[in-house]
């Protein structure tokens, strides 16, 4: 009862807005040189679900998201959007576009039963994890399906990006029971020999 299990790792997803093409290319190639490899690439889709971001990001806002393929311990995430942050800063200042904020990089976890999103804004179904950032259950997958809850972002409702999702769901699965079978092997092979099999 007392003794606590360590979190599985999880997938990290970075979703990009961005004004046009240069710059969501531009941010696929930065967040591969500040994460990891990146193992799986959503399509582009335009983003017309809000006009909230047209004066920062411009009027044909693309939308894609990227999973990086090395697991991370779901403690990260508040550090991580630290990092995405100081990268959007970055970005603004070399791709010269004119235009406050070309580049929206936000990060998030996939599990086997969640997608979790993190933000810098408080709000009544959010929970402060650290660093001043918090954290959101975006979308549950529950009975084979990803499924929205009352206050999901309303471009999050959408198929194609449930479709994605499924992607890195099962990208994740597998890589989780890879890694079970590597340790299986590990500890056999630490066992002394008159205990072999």
């Amino acid at each position: 009862m007392w003794k606590l299990k360590e979190p599985r790792p999880v997938k990290l997803i970075i979703g990009i807005l961005a004004a046009d093409r240069q710059c969501l290319f531009a941010a696929v190639e930065a967040i591969e040189n500040k994460f990891d490899k990146v193992d799986l690439v959503s399509d582009i889709w335009p983003f017309t679900q809000t006009n909230y971001y047209k004066d920062q990001t411009g009027p044909n806002i693309l939308r894609q998201f990227v999973a990086i393929e090395k697991l991370i311990h779901p403690g990260r995430l508040a550090k991580i959007k630290h990092k995405t942050n100081k990268m959007e800063q970055k970005l603004a200042a070399r791709l010269g576009v004119p235009l406050p904020r070309p580049v929206n990089l936000d990060p998030g976890l996939i599990e086997s039963s969640k997608l979790v999103l993190a933000t810098s804004k408080n709000y009544s179904h959010r929970i402060y994890i650290g660093k001043k950032m918090y954290a959101e259950v975006t979308l549950i997958f529950d009975k084979g399906y990803w499924r929205p809850l009352p206050y999901t972002y309303p471009d999050y409702r959408q198929q194609c990006y449930f479709d994605f999702f499924e992607q890195v769901r099962n990208q994740l699965l597998e890589q989780l029971r890879r890694r079970a079978r590597v340790r299986r092997i590990s500890r056999l092979l630490r066992l002394p020999t008159s205990s072999r099999p």
